[in-house]
């Protein structure tokens, strides 16, 4: 009993000292501005988001109080470029120092956290960082991710290394967010990663009810309150300055009735929160396009609550982000602790699961990702160049603004309104066109890094790829064709590439004029052409060139290349009861045994052959059959999935075809919707790989799928069941960083959307001895909605009258057919665990592949080719994340940076093209694997040593704009290590010159540097 009266003692002191004096509130100014979503780039920048920027410049200057955050910041780049006046650059730079203008995330987008993918959450940071640090000096502290559809626990990590103090968020779902309200638990201590936990903890505040929005509502006034300067016009803003819903002004007879309603509003949100400061966010989308309007309605408000705060026990100030977490941050409260749990999936009322952004624009999701692997592998062939040719011929300034156009294209579209499918087709065409132009200027570059003399190191290389016409005389000679195959990964690999010829017969030769095995068959995609498989070793940024030799008749002069031809079978109406199971075909390769039923023409099972384990297995396509009619009852749309119903099986009838090889064997499966259906509206290719010494592809099944067009109202699944007994508990990526574990849950309502959750790079299902993985090159949904199933959203096809929707152009009507690729695995726990991170990253960055010219006859000498270039390895738990050259024009060195701003300094200005930016990423969780979860410790100057001399080295944030020597991140009290103080973090020494250049990298860390190499 003494103990429970000391506890509550405790209690209620700590109560009163939260609650000490009147309520600050800290009224921060902001626009919400879209990357797209409804309107594209151009036109908001047209209609009023340059006009954010030209009046808060002027408004903020006008008055010393006033203060703004800037977010994203793609619209500030385009305003700073081509808008912003010599005036107006000089204002924002004053802005900064006094502290009134803050740049908050400073990413070049609020990026989606969902269904974004680590690289490229990555890449978007940098870019915007990148800009504000060579521009401004400026290193942002702060987030402000109030959009997004969810929260990752993969965020908070990053933005921690990127040298965050705090991170704020608001979309959690409904219920969690009542919860945490009534109970003050908005605000805690985020350790996002299980293996990093307080390495890399950040502090984090939810948002309340009343999100990132000042509340509209006036009890005085029939117009929205508190945005004077209305609501933005598209596609032109008004000549005479009036817009829609301008809120009443603040005058003599008004203000007291928005002092008290502000009052209140203050006060109610007061409760939610430990300390006596309120975060109090003044705006909402597209607001302060006339920034003058809005602070001089303000203005005396917040001058009248000061005067009256005895009154109204509120004092109320103009503050940026920083200002706030500052005040938090000096309360010296002790906070909870938020494990790695994160806040997917998101739903907003009962029948709002906000899970169907997840699969929509399936193509844009595939064309985005796509993008941002051709960037990896072009950005790490362009450094090897650079460091072995700095004079080489391929234009340094040419290069890097390619390679800028896809960075900007890439970043651009990983907003949430963008990558998540969410936005009108207008902006969708806008996205894909952005990304389409900047590949076709990348591909260029990539074909000159290729091509070109230096790129492969003699001039009879050069020679041999550009032959021009000079044909040998010979007037039946055979046709041959060279292709250039590229492996972007820093490991050693053995893989199968594809090449679509229109020959039925060929031999391959590797560099060295070895044959390669390779394997030819009719291609399932056309009559006219034909599959060439072809087994290609490369070592880690190793690129080779491959001779093709055409010809009429099989090859007897030493090819390995096998021809493979198509089995058919009849198509079968499965709609009715079978039986089952009688007539089993066999597929084998060295680690599978998959069984065919010829009873339906589906899977049967497969067995693990080293674990001599069989797992029944069934796989096929079933829709979800939803509402689009608002009166009669929940609808799906871009953002929402609604289930009307449990899925149905979407076919009736299964043909199959079988092409065995000695490469791959493809097995062939179309399902039609109809018995008598002329067309087919799925189908899966799955590739079964034989084993080759150097690899483990006989573990990988590859599977490709086509669906579609869909009819409307309909979301198609593959649906995979197997005998796993999982409890419907699956384990999905966060972003590709880290896996989930996702326990099935019941739910009032909406229980089978509320249970889908990303999936953006793999996801598995397993029991005590065998475990299923699917691995993805696009996001997805996915669910264990039975015992033993996995179920992934592939595509959707939606229409709903919803008036907001149809005003919008937000319905979803997407006749595409898609065609994404999923690798399954299986096998046991600690086989696959050891398998499954680098598989998908293999998925992510397969080889490069380019053409160098075209069938034609061959020439009468075969010019000496040298050896293949040095390879770049990593250990098997490293992955190496980034290599590029950013083309910075900072300096490294803080101080002198500053200086160079403020002077002007010749050469400031321009790009550091010696300058490598290098990430290094431990694949592996703490205790994941007994061997390649352990701590690797490297020697960079070993391991670069194929690329060139390493000279120096210095480690940086996560987005290179800090030394991590001078890096310090606040602290907080966290209720689980109570002794430890505000002190900051730990800080880690910078590798320098002379050093020794090792380098321990441990679980899940992320390790960022700066590389210079001896010029060659």
């Amino acid at each position: 009993m003494g103990f429970l009266i000391f506890t509550l003692f405790l209690f209620f002191t700590v109560i009163c000292a939260e609650r000490n004096g009147p309520i600050q509130t800290f009224v921060i100014p902001h626009s919400h501005m879209d990357v797209g979503w409804v309107y594209t780039i151009q036109e908001s920048m047209h209609a009023y988001a340059a006009n954010v920027y030209s009046s808060v410049t002027e408004a903020l200057t006008q008055n010393k109080q006033r203060k703004f955050i800037a977010v994203e910041q793609e619209f500030f780049r385009l305003w700073w470029d081509s808008v912003a006046t010599d005036k107006h650059k000089k204002q924002v730079r004053q802005l900064l120092k006094e502290s009134r203008l803050e740049f908050v995330i400073g990413g070049q987008v609020m990026h989606d956290e969902a269904v974004t993918d680590l690289d490229d959450e990555i890449l978007q940071l940098t870019e915007g960082h990148g800009f504000l640090y060579e521009t401004f000096g400026v290193r942002p502290r702060f987030s402000w991710h109030v959009d997004p559809f969810g929260a990752s626990a993969t965020t908070p990590v990053l933005f921690a290394l990127a040298g965050f103090h705090a991170h704020l968020i608001s979309r959690i779902d409904y219920d969690l967010k009542d919860g945490m309200q009534k109970s003050k638990k908005l605000q805690f201590v985020w350790r996002g990663s299980p293996s990093l936990k307080e390495q890399q903890e950040i502090f984090t505040h939810t948002m309340d009810q009343f999100s990132y929005c000042t509340p509209s509502y006036l009890p005085f006034s029939n117009s929205s309150g508190f945005y004077w300067n209305g609501v933005a016009l598209f596609p032109d803003p008004p000549k005479n300055g009036i817009y829609p819903n301008m809120s009443l002004p603040v005058t003599k007879e008004t203000l007291h009735s928005y002092a008290k309603t502000m009052v209140q509003n203050i006060q109610q949100r007061a409760v939610w929160f430990r300390t006596n400061h309120v975060l109090w966010p003044w705006g909402c989308d597209k607001q302060f396009y006339n920034s003058s309007v809005q602070f001089s309605n303000m203005d005396p408000l917040v001058e009248y609550i000061n005067q009256n705060s005895k009154e109204f026990g509120v004092t109320v100030q103009y503050a940026t982000l920083s200002e706030y977490f500052q005040a938090v941050h000096q309360s010296n409260l002790t906070w909870e602790v938020r494990g790695s749990e994160d806040f997917l999936p998101y739903s907003t009322e009962p029948f709002q699961a906000w899970t169907g952004f997840y699969a929509s624009r399936n193509v844009l999701k595939g064309i985005a990702r796509r993008a941002s692997s051709q960037l990896h592998a072009v950005e790490t062939l362009f450094t090897r160049y650079r460091v072995n040719y700095p004079d080489g011929p391929v234009p340094k300034e040419e290069a890097l603004q390619k390679l800028k156009a896809l960075r900007w294209a890439v970043s651009e579209v990983q907003h949430h309104d963008g990558i998540t499918g969410t936005e009108s087709p207008k902006v969708s065409d806008m996205y894909i066109e952005h990304l389409t132009q900047a590949m076709m200027g990348v591909e260029e570059l990539l074909a000159a890094l290729f091509l070109l003399p230096q790129a492969l190191g003699t001039a009879s290389n050069s020679e041999a790829f550009n032959r021009q016409d000079s044909h040998s005389k010979g007037s039946h000679q055979d046709l041959e064709q060279h292709i250039i195959v590229y492996n972007p990964l820093a490991w050693n690999t053995t893989a199968i590439i594809n090449v679509t010829v229109t020959f039925p017969m060929a031999s391959v030769f590797d560099d060295q004029g070895q044959p390669v095995p390779a394997q030819t068959q009719s291609s399932a995609d056309s009559n006219m052409t034909y599959d060439l498989f072809i087994v290609v070793d490369l070592g880690g940024l190793q690129h080779r060139k491959y001779l093709i030799k055409f010809s009429e008749k099989p090859s007897k002069e030493g090819s390995l290349t096998h021809q493979a031809w198509v089995v058919s079978f009849k198509r079968l109406n499965v709609s009715q009861e079978l039986k089952t199971g009688r007539r089993l075909l066999p597929v084998l390769n060295e680690c599978y045994k998959i069984m065919l039923d010829q009873d339906t023409n589906l899977l049967h099972s497969i067995t693990d052959r080293h674990e001599k384990r069989t797992v029944r297995m069934s796989q096929d396509f079933w829709e979800y059959q939803v509402n689009g009619n608002v009166s009669a009852g929940p609808i799906s749309d871009n953002y929402i999935f609604s289930a009307n119903g449990s899925a149905v099986r979407a076919y009736k009838a299964v043909k199959m075809d079988i092409v065995p090889g000695k490469i791959i064997t493809e097995i062939r499966q179309y399902f039609y919707r109809e018995e008598a259906d002329a067309e087919y509206t799925y189908s899966v290719t799955t590739r079964v790989p034989q084993s080759f010494p150097r690899g483990r592809l006989c573990y990988r099944l590859e599977q490709s799928y086509s669906l579609g067009p869909l009819v409307v109202n309909t979301e198609a699944v593959l649906r995979t069941k197997t005998s796993l007994k999982n409890n419907r508990t699956l384990f999905t990526d966060d972003n590709g960083y880290q896996m989930m574990k996702r326990p099935s849950r019941t739910f009032v309502n909406d229980t089978v959307a509320r249970n889908y959750y990303p999936m953006v790079r793999m996801a598995y299902i397993e029991d005590d001895s065998s475990r299923l993985v699917l691995l993805s090159e696009r996001a997805h949904g996915v669910s264990s909605q039975s015992e033993g199933e996995l179920e992934v959203m592939l595509h959707r096809r939606l229409w709903n009258n919803q008036e907001w929707t149809l005003g919008y152009n937000l319905t979803l009507n997407d006749s595409s057919v898609v065609r994404p690729v999923l690798w399954m695995t299986l096998g046991s726990l600690a086989a696959t665990s050891s398998l499954y991170q680098r598989e998908a990253l293999e998925l992510q960055h397969r080889p490069v592949v380019m053409p160098i010219d075209r069938p034609q006859k061959a020439w009468r000498k075969e010019p000496r080719t040298r050896s293949p270039i040095r390879s770049v390895v990593l250990p098997d738990n490293l992955h190496l994340l980034t290599l590029s050259v950013p083309g910075w024009v900072y300096n490294s060195n803080h101080t002198l940076h500053l200086r160079n701003i403020e002077t002007g300094t010749p050469g400031s200005t321009q790009p550091d093209y010696d300058r490598v930016l290098l990430r290094i990423m431990h694949l592996y969780e703490k205790g994941e694997d007994p061997v390649l979860s352990q701590p690797s410790t490297i020697n960079m100057k070993e391991v670069l040593r194929g690329m060139g001399e390493v000279r120096a080295l210095e480690e940086r944030s996560l987005t290179g704009t800090w030394d991590i020597a001078d890096l310090q991140r606040w602290k907080w009290k966290a209720s689980e290590d109570p002794g430890r103080g505000v002190s900051v973090g730990v800080k880690r020494s910078s590798v320098g010159v002379r050093g020794e250049f090792n380098v321990t990298i441990s679980p899940k860390e992320i390790r960022t540097f700066f590389v210079y190499f001896k010029l060659k």
